[in-house]
């Protein structure tokens, strides 16, 4: 395996950061890894991404989506040097206070900072989308499957296979028929833990945006899914409410059809993240993840309960095991 560290300090060594002082950032759940330099002369601050190319990353979509955002006046991180063939970026420091955070220590804050980043959305999903991949009905049913090859699997020990099939069927025409019309782009991981809040700038730029590399062109309502039904943080039901009807008022994209792909869109990607967390723990060693199941399990069940999801949740409800403890347990001992 390659030695990234060399390949690291020679990267920098081409900028004003050769002699910083360097300091591991809390990753995420890929294989990329995150440095906090801090410069000895000036005291300022930046990031350093590592992506090994040899791992399957690639940081040319970060690139590109990152100058996409800037561009709109959004706040993604600046880009002060890359190596896109070695896989290294350096990154303008857009500091730690997460929405999560923040929330933390001043839930005061909560209307004001969901709120933002909804605004943030209506801007995006009004300009010019990138020419990005879609993500479409085939590509979402095969990832809502996950929850059938990962995490039934890891549980039962088989995936339910004509199960399987009937619901990938059915959810691919339900999908079809409720996510169609104009694509935006989405970012795909947009929720609390990768939006900072940035109180000294104006406007839409309040609200830092991070991990958007894997963005595709989607219906709007993903990522307002994303942000709303967050895995990893409580978000209030009258804070959902407010920023749901925010959304559709700021846009006037018709009500019930935006609130129909809303549910369907919630049980996409919760389907997906239940697989996901799964495959973290049995093929990747990350048991915590599991952790995290009871929360996705919640709003599914909550998001199976719209009339349009009707022809798939007692097939869903009746096939993927409940996160009981032992169940759970399964997960974190295969």
């Amino acid at each position: 395996m390659t030695d990234r560290a060399p390949l690291a300090t020679t990267f920098l060594n081409g900028t004003a950061w050769t002699d910083a002082l360097r300091a591991p950032l809390a990753g995420d759940a890929s294989n990329r890894r995150y440095e906090r330099l801090r410069h000895p002369g000036t005291g300022k601050t930046a990031v350093l991404m590592d992506a090994p190319p040899e791992k399957g990353e690639d940081v040319r979509p970060f690139v590109t989506v990152c100058r996409y955002l800037r561009d709109l006046g959004l706040s993604a991180p600046e880009i002060f040097a890359e190596d896109t063939e070695a896989g290294f970026l350096l990154l303008e420091d857009l500091g730690d206070d997460l929405f999560a955070r923040v929330l933390k220590t001043n839930p005061g804050l909560e209307m004001r900072l969901y709120q933002g980043a909804t605004d943030v959305l209506v801007a995006l999903h009004a300009a010019e989308p990138l020419p990005l991949a879609q993500y479409g009905p085939d590509l979402m049913a095969d990832l809502a499957g996950l929850a059938f090859s990962k995490y039934r699997k890891g549980i039962l020990g088989d995936e339910g296979s004509t199960e399987l099939a009937r619901f990938r069927e059915q959810f691919e025409g339900i999908l079809a028929d409720t996510t169609g019309g104009r694509h935006v782009v989405c970012l795909r991981d947009y929720h609390a833990e990768n939006l900072l809040w940035l109180p000294d700038r104006d406007g839409l730029a309040q609200v830092g945006l991070l991990d958007f590399q894997d963005a595709m062109l989607g219906h709007p309502a993903y990522d307002l899914v994303s942000m709303l039904q967050d895995i990893r943080r409580d978000v209030p039901a009258g804070i959902e409410i407010s920023m749901l009807q925010h959304y559709i008022d700021a846009t006037g994209v018709d009500d019930h059809a935006f609130r129909t792909a809303y549910a369907v869109l919630g049980a996409q990607r919760n389907l997906r993240i239940l697989g996901v967390f799964a495959r973290l723990a049995t093929d990747y060693g990350k048991p915590h993840y599991v952790d995290l199941i009871p929360a996705v399990w919640a709003h599914l069940t909550r998001d199976l309960e719209h009339p349009a999801l009707a022809p798939v949740a007692d097939l869903l409800l009746a096939t993927l095991p409940a996160p009981t403890p032992e169940a759970l347990n399964r997960l974190k001992s295969a």
